[in-house]
C-alpha cells in the first residue's frame, strides 16, 4: 500500500515530461493547480482531487534518499519529484504509481516504490468515515474533523516535508490537533518528532495485534469521538481505570548506538552583518571534523550548506520565525532542526541537534568544553543542554521505547551569567561545581554531570541547578 510515490531522476522533468504522466491517467481527468503554481493536481470529472504532484526539485545533498526511504539513489545532484494520492481511492493511489513510472521513464530514472506502477491496494480507514475537505484547503490531509486533522501515509520513513509541513500549518491555523497514521515499524525523523505538540496531536502506528498505538507513548489507541484516542478500560485486579501499552512499543533492544544530543540557543544583534548558521557549524566542525552537508525548509534537504543563503531565505520571511532543517554527511548521522526568530533582543536562533554512533565507535566527548567556550566567546550563546542517549545511530524515531538521555553538561552563556544576583550562578549546590569559559571577567560557566546512560540521576542534579539558578 502506498499513498506517496517519488520519481529520482538525472535529468528534470520538462513541462512535457510531466503532462505526459498526467495524462497517462487518461484523457478525461481533469488539471488544476494550487500552492501557488507549485503544487498540480489531477482531478476526476467532479473536480475531486485524485493526484497532487509538487514541482520537482533539486536534490545536490548525498544520502537524503537513503536517508528518507532506503532507495538506492543516483549520483548528486538529481531530480525529486513527489506524488501524493488521496487516500481510501483506489483510482487515485494506481494513477500516482502510473504518473511516477511514467515520468521515471521519461528521464532516465527511477520510480519508488519499485512497484509504483502496478496497482496497489487501498489504505484501509476502520471506521474513519468523515469525509475531507477540499485538497486546495488542506492538500495533505486525508481525513478533518472538528478536533484533528488525520495524515494517512504508508512510508517507512515519515519525514518533514512539505506536505507534512502544510499539514502542521493548516491543523494549527484552524485549531485542530494533527494526527499521522502510519505503517507497523515506520519510523520518524527528529523533526516530525519535535514537530508534534501534545494531545490532540500524535503519531497512531497501526499494529497487528492492538490495532492502533500512539508511536511515542505506546498507548493502545481506538478511533472515537471524532479523533484517535487512548483506550480506557478497568485492570484486572482492583477494577481501577487504565490505559494499556501495546505489546509491540515495550519489544526494547538494548543494541549499543548512542546519540549526543545537543539543544542551544543564541541571540545575535539584527544588523546587516548577521550572517545565521555560524553557531551551528562550529558546533558540526568541532564534533565531526567538517561542515554541514545541506540544508532546506523541508525534508529532503536538497541545499550544499550555506550560511549565506540560510540567512537570505529567514531575511525574507522575517519579521515571520523560519524553521530549517539541517543534515550530515551518510558517514556521520547528523540532524538539527534551526528555528530563527525575531525579537526586541534580536535575531535568536534555537537549535536542537543530534549524531549517532554505533556500538563501538567512539563520542568526542572531550571537546565538549572547549566546543562550549567558542559558542560563549564567538556566538552569543544564551544557554546549552547536552545529552547522551541509547538511541539508534542513524537517528530515525522508532515506534518503541527508547530510554530517556541523561545530562552530560549545561552551559550558562556569560549575559545570563552577569544578570544572576549574588554569585547564584557560580555557587551552586551540586557536589562538581562549574568551569569558568572565556574571560574571568565575564565569563561563562560550564556545569559538567556525570553522563551515566544507565544512571538517570543526573536529571536530579539537572532539576536542582535549574532550581538554584532560578532563585526557587
Amino acid at each position: 500500500m502506498t499513498t506517496d510515490v517519488i520519481a529520482l531522476s538525472p535529468r528534470m522533468p520538462d513541462a512535457w515530461s510531466v503532462l505526459a504522466g498526467l495524462l497517462s491517467g487518461g484523457p478525461d481527468k481533469l488539471v488544476d493547480t494550487t500552492g501557488e503554481g507549485a503544487v498540480v493536481q489531477l482531478c476526476d470529472a467532479q473536480g475531486r482531487p485524485l493526484v497532487a504532484v509538487e514541482a520537482p526539485m533539486l536534490i545536490q545533498v548525498p544520502g537524503e534518499a537513503a536517508r528518507l526511504f532506503a532507495a538506492v539513489e543516483p549520483p548528486v545532484p538529481f531530480w525529486w519529484t513527489e506524488a501524493r494520492a488521496t487516500t481510501g481511492v483506489a483510482e487515485a493511489e494506481r494513477l500516482a504509481g502510473t504518473f511516477a513510472a511514467r515520468v521515471a521513464a521519461l528521464t532516465g530514472g527511477t520510480a519508488w516504490p519499485p512497484e509504483a506502477a502496478i496497482s496497489v491496494a487501498v489504505v484501509p480507514s476502520e471506521g474513519v468515515g468523515v469525509a475531507p475537505e477540499p485538497a486546495a484547503a488542506q492538500p495533505a490531509v486525508d481525513v478533518l474533523t472538528d478536533k484533528v486533522a488525520v495524515v494517512i501515509t504508508d512510508r517507512s520513513v515519515v519525514a518533514m516535508t512539505a506536505w507534512l509541513s502544510d499539514a502542521f500549518r493548516a491543523a494549527a491555523a484552524s485549531e485542530r490537533g494533527l494526527q499521522i497514521v502510519s505503517p507497523a515499524g515506520s519510523t520518524l525523523t527528529p523533526a516530525v518528532r519535535d514537530a508534534l505538540p501534545g494531545s490532540p496531536s500524535r503519531w497512531v502506528v497501526r499494529d497487528a495485534r492492538d490495532g492502533y498505538y500512539d508511536g511515542r507513548t505506546g498507548a493502545v489507541l481506538r478511533w472515537q469521538e471524532g479523533m484517535f484516542a487512548p483506550v480506557v478500560q478497568p485492570d484486572g485486579v482492583g477494577g481501577e481505570l487504565h490505559t494499556p501499552v501495546a505489546a509491540s512499543f515495550q519489544e526494547f533492544h538494548d543494541t549499543g548506538e548512542r546519540q549526543l544530543a545537543l539543544s542551544f540557543r543564541t541571540i545575535r544583534p539584527a544588523d546587516d552583518r548577521l550572517v545565521l548558521g555560524g553557531a551551528l557549524e562550529a558546533v558540526w566542525r568541532e564534533l565531526t571534523g567538517g561542515a554541514p552537508a545541506g540544508w532546506s525548509t523541508a525534508e529532503p534537504a536538497n541545499l550544499p550548506w550555506s550560511p549565506e543563503r540560510l540567512t537570505e531565505v529567514a531575511h525574507a520571511r522575517s519579521p515571520e520565525p523560519s524553521w530549517f532543517v539541517v543534515v550530515g554527511s551518510p558517514s556521520r548521522p547528523g540532524l538539527a532542526g534551526v528555528r530563527v526568530t525575531r525579537t526586541k533582543a534580536g535575531v535568536e536562533e534555537d537549535v536542537t541537534l543530534a549524531f549517532g554512533y554505533g556500538a563501538y565507535e567512539e563520542l568526542p566527548l572531550d571537546v565538549l568544553p572547549r566546543l562550549a567556550e567558542t559558542l560563549a566567546t564567538r556566538h552569543h550563546l544564551c544557554s546549552m543542554l547536552v545529552q547522551l542517549r541509547k538511541a539508534r545511530r542513524d537517528l530515525a524515531v522508532p515506534a518503541r521505547f527508547e530510554g530517556p538521555g541523561v545530562p552530560l553538561a549545561f552551559v550558562l552563556g556569560a549575559d545570563e551569567v552577569r544578570a544572576m544576583p549574588d554569585d547564584r550562578a557560580r555557587r551552586t549546590p551540586l557536589a562538581v561545581q562549574p568551569v569558568m569559559l572565556g574571560s574571568k571577567a565575564r565569563p561563562a560557566l560550564y556545569y559538567p554531570f556525570l553522563g551515566d546512560p544507565s544512571d538517570l540521576s543526573g536529571w536530579s542534579d539537572f532539576e536542582r541547578l535549574v532550581r538554584h539558578l532560578k532563585g526557587d
